[in-house]
């Protein structure tokens, strides 16, 4: 991957770098931006927290790869500004899942940190919004071998989901819309990243047990199960990042082939009921979600308009130099 990433011809590049630069590098880099902040302020003993050097080690090393993968992109476009440039294009789809795990580092787990959550507080939302514990009650009031099924489904569909939008749109060569989504997905990830490290909410599953009932006894189920032990981020809970992100991937599947936006449609409404089912999500994460991409989404086009040329920063430096 590295090695697409080196220059070939560096004109653009050299006469104006900043233009060389898409939408999806400055954003990849404010958020690496504000981690190594918080990953500073851990250090320095915020929140009581104590990183091993280990971690400290891990997390800086992957905060300086994810920088040189943001700043190799634009002279990899620059070989040939006129083409698109897959892995410089799509290296935040690769990086996403180690920032997700770094956010677990950088929040402590139950290791360093983990004690200071905030889900007593998203308890009373709920109670508050729904008149009861729905992420408690939901479970155990419909212990249905069907609904688990159904539900769980989608929910595991999710990291398919998330990935096919752009990737489908990008196959039809639909490449600005395919840009646009993985620049709205990436988008609202990050915003759901910085939420958690600063207001981290480590879930409903960490305070009241699973029961064991028909619902969670079914296969699906106990996969998801099995993955949330395996792969849960501390402190990742509050917004539902699973129903923005799902909820973003298909409004823009639909903006770039409607067929697909239609295909993924069932599995993100099944998502945005399996986190609360499945005792992952509270209720009013899986409802801040919501509002995130449907605040996200009229933004989008002006971040990252459809329109734009495969490099256009590039050519336009380009012919400048020319001129």
């Amino acid at each position: 991957m590295l090695s697409t990433l080196i220059p070939g011809r560096l004109t653009a590049v050299r006469t104006n770098p900043l233009k060389s630069f898409r939408a999806i590098d400055r954003l990849t880099l404010l958020y690496i931006l504000v981690a190594t902040i918080v990953l500073i302020a851990h250090f320095a003993g915020w929140r009581g927290a104590d990183p091993s050097n280990s971690e400290v080690a891990w997390l800086v090393t992957a905060h300086v790869l994810v920088v040189a993968l943001a700043v190799l992109a634009p002279f990899a476009r620059a070989q040939n500004p006129s083409k698109h440039n897959f892995w410089a294009e799509w290296y935040p789809a690769f990086i996403m899942t180690g920032l997700y795990s770094s956010v677990g580092l950088l929040n402590g787990g139950e290791e360093w940190g983990g004690v200071v959550v905030f889900d007593r507080l998203v308890q009373r939302w709920d109670v508050a919004v729904f008149g009861h514990d729905i992420a408690k009650d939901t479970i155990r009031n419909y212990p249905s071998a069907w609904i688990s099924w159904i539900l769980n489904l989608s929910y595991l569909a999710y990291y398919v989901l998330i990935i096919c939008s752009p990737a489908v749109l990008w196959a039809k060569g639909k490449r600005g819309a395919a840009r646009q989504a993985l620049f709205a997905i990436c988008l609202i990830f990050f915003i759901c990243y910085i939420v958690f490290l600063f207001f981290p909410v480590a879930g409903p599953q960490y305070f009241w047990s699973i029961p064991s009932n028909a619902y969670t006894r079914t296969g699906a189920a106990r996969l998801v199960y099995w993955i949330m032990e395996r792969g849960d981020a501390w402190g990742s809970a509050f917004p539902s990042s699973h129903v923005a992100a799902a909820v973003v991937a298909t409004v823009f599947a639909f903006r770039g082939w409607k067929p697909l936006g239609w295909v993924l449609l069932l599995p993100t409404l099944g998502i945005c009921l399996a986190v609360v089912f499945t005792q992952v999500h509270y209720g009013v994460d899986a409802l801040a979600g919501l509002l995130l991409a449907a605040l996200i989404c009229p933004l989008i086009p002006l971040l990252c308009p459809v329109e734009e040329a495969p490099n256009c920063g590039a050519v336009a430096a380009e012919a400048a130099v020319a001129a």
